[in-house]
């Protein structure tokens, strides 16, 4: 769906973070801007006790929501696009180290923006089928607790694009 990220009613709001986890642009800014300062404080304990150096891309870490309608909001951060090497599992393990995350928090929903698609240039169809095909391949593998997975585009365009995935990739049946 094309929407606000910050104003979903579920249990976990992804934030496609950079490593610091300390705020930034795009989406990053708009959840710690939304989130008031307890967002923050949360997020420079964890970068003062447990990752020091940041957080890897490809991993994920859950704060509290703050101000959010969520109840945690999961860090994660996606690789830079490159065209000269290819990252496309670091994306994908941003995708199921969030859920794996949701799944230990007992998250029965769950709200993901197209992570690495601005200021990391990471094409959008590549990224919507990356990271449809990531949250299909783990919710098989595991047959999870996550009742909802809702992936929210910033703009029409983005929304196309995950819908184009999710038709290419089909239902998920086993």
């Amino acid at each position: 769906m094309t929407g606000d990220i910050t104003t979903m009613k579920v249990d976990a709001v992804v934030n496609a973070a950079n490593s610091t986890l300390l705020g930034g642009g795009g989406v990053d800014g708009a959840i710690h801007r939304a989130a008031g300062p307890q967002l923050l404080a949360a997020c420079e304990t964890i970068r003062r006790t447990k990752l020091k150096k940041g957080l890897p891309a490809g991993k994920a870490i859950a704060t509290t929501a703050g101000d959010l309608p969520a109840k945690w909001v999961i860090h994660t951060v996606g690789p830079v696009y490159s065209i000269s090497e290819d990252l496309s599992h670091v994306l994908a393990s941003a995708y199921t180290e969030s859920l794996y995350t949701a799944l230990y928090l007992g998250a029965r929903t769950v709200a993901f923006p197209a992570i690495s698609t601005g200021a990391y240039s990471w094409p959008m169809a590549d990224a919507a089928r990356i990271a449809v095909e990531a949250v299909h391949s783990l919710a098989w593998e595991l047959g999870t607790d996550i009742d909802e997975v809702i992936f929210v585009a910033f703009d029409s365009r983005a929304e196309a694009a995950f819908r184009e995935a999710l038709r290419n990739r089909g239902p998920l049946t086993r």
